[in-house]
């Protein structure tokens, strides 16, 4: 294959197109990163790219539309060549667009025929002539929107009902934004100043969070690559995500139950509370015999294996295995759609639909209506999703409440006393809030 077979640019192209298919574009990444010797530098010009065109192909197939006469007879990858031409020469500002055009029409011509490589050249070309669609030129303000932020209008329209027209646009505008690069620091063997030593001694520029008090952001190098991270001394987890285990607040001798527990970022951050001489222990559960090795391989590495029961069963048939009031505390981190997680899975929002809120709301009506026999008096239960839409978090509780009287709501507490004057028991962390994913976390305890 020709040194341009080997480029990021190629190998975006190459990934887009499987991700289109439906591959996830981490997994993509990750293992096209594997297969090729690449710097930095040309890693992190594919990841970009990678991620730049999905996250604004609505935007980047407005612009295409009128210069590609027939696009059903394109081949796929000739569509995602232009579209990585487009994103690199409108997104991209320190690459000269005479640089994008050139290995935009080399690519076609390595990997395509002369007619494919004559048609790549003359769009180029026609589009730099012409110069691209003008947004304002879309009548319907929805429509607009859409295509500016290359977000789909049903979520639009359902954010806006929900949370006013100022709170959706600032939301969409801040998912196109790249996502941070956070760790949750393990307090079963370090604490927050020892691992900036260790990734400030291995040249990352840390800064702690502002909504963690055991979170840190590394906004240069690789965190993953490092020793620090190979002991065991932190795991990458999202800072609203680090929100949901200080809530539930596990003291070192409880039983824990975390029912939806893959791959384990949150069974590890329980267990680090936890005391196993004490008789501290979380079970953990997933419904796949590979996801529970995982979690157990994060136990491990997190040093906490000898406090984690980790165990292959559906949260929904806990009764079949635990005893009434078995656990002092549950965590309910449920499957849900994921919209709060845009800014890291881009395709999200063009795979999911209002309907699948509504099918999932059942399966989380179920787990939380399954697992409470299991509480204790007393106890506390933690709901938490990773979206933003009611109909997976306030709806789902306010089902659970109308269904179960013996459970009341209590305000869901942060260490660093989050959001102190909102009017709601529960918590709502929005994506544009501190530019975290967005999340929902209510805690209820059993009278």
């Amino acid at each position: 294959m020709s040194e341009v077979g080997n480029s990021p640019r190629w190998l975006a192209v190459s990934a887009l197109s499987k991700i289109k298919n439906g591959a996830y574009s981490n997994l993509q990444l990750n293992q096209l990163i594997n297969q090729h010797t690449m710097d930095r530098r040309d890693i992190n010009l594919l990841t970009n790219i990678v991620y730049g065109v999905i996250q604004h192909r609505l935007t980047l197939e407005y612009w295409l539309k009128p210069f590609v006469r027939h696009p059903h007879q394109l081949d796929p990858w000739v569509n995602e060549l232009l579209l990585t031409a487009l994103y690199q020469w409108q997104y991209l500002d320190k690459i000269p667009q005479r640089a994008v055009f050139n290995e935009t029409i080399e690519i076609a011509k390595v990997k395509g025929h002369p007619g494919i490589r004559r048609f790549v050249t003359g769009v180029l070309h026609e589009m730099d002539r012409q110069g691209l669609p003008k947004f304002d030129a879309i009548t319907d303000p929805d429509e607009r929107l859409s295509v500016t932020y290359s977000m789909p209008i049903w979520l639009i329209d359902e954010l806006r009902d929900q949370l006013g027209a100022d709170k959706m646009q600032r939301i969409i505008a801040s998912l196109n934004q790249p996502a941070k690069q956070s760790l949750r620091v393990n307090t079963a063997v370090s604490d927050v100043e020892d691992v900036t030593a260790a990734l400030t001694n291995e040249d990352l520029t840390v800064d702690f969070s502002e909504i963690s008090p055991i979170g840190l952001i590394v906004s240069d190098g690789q965190a993953v690559t490092t020793d620090a991270m190979k002991y065991g001394m932190f795991t990458v987890q999202d800072e609203s995500a680090q929100l949901v285990v200080p809530a539930l607040n596990p003291q070192p001798g409880d039983r824990v139950l975390d029912a939806c527990a893959a791959p384990g970022g949150k069974t590890t951050q329980i267990a680090a509370a936890l005391d196993a001489d004490a008789g501290g222990e979380v079970v953990a559960l997933d419904i796949h015999s590979n996801k529970v090795k995982l979690i157990g391989e994060n136990a491990a590495r997190m040093h906490v294996a000898d406090r984690v029961a980790a165990t292959e069963l559906d949260a929904r048939k806990v009764g079949t295995e635990f005893g009434d009031g078995h656990f002092d505390r549950i965590l309910v981190d449920a499957p849900c759609s994921g919209l709060g997680l845009i800014r890291r899975k881009p395709e999200i929002r063009y795979e999911k639909q209002l309907s699948d809120s509504l099918n999932l709301q059942r399966i989380q009506l179920a787990i939380l209506t399954a697992v409470a026999p299991t509480l204790k008096k007393g106890g506390i239960m933690t709901y938490s999703t990773c979206t933003i839409l009611k109909q997976e978090n306030q709806d789902v509780i306010a089902q659970f409440l109308a269904d179960q009287p013996e459970f009341e709501l209590i305000k869901t507490p942060t260490e660093m006393n989050l959001k102190a004057d909102r009017d709601s028991d529960t918590l709502s962390i929005y994506p544009d809030d501190y530019l975290s994913d967005g999340f929902f976390i209510a805690c209820l305890r059993k009278k």
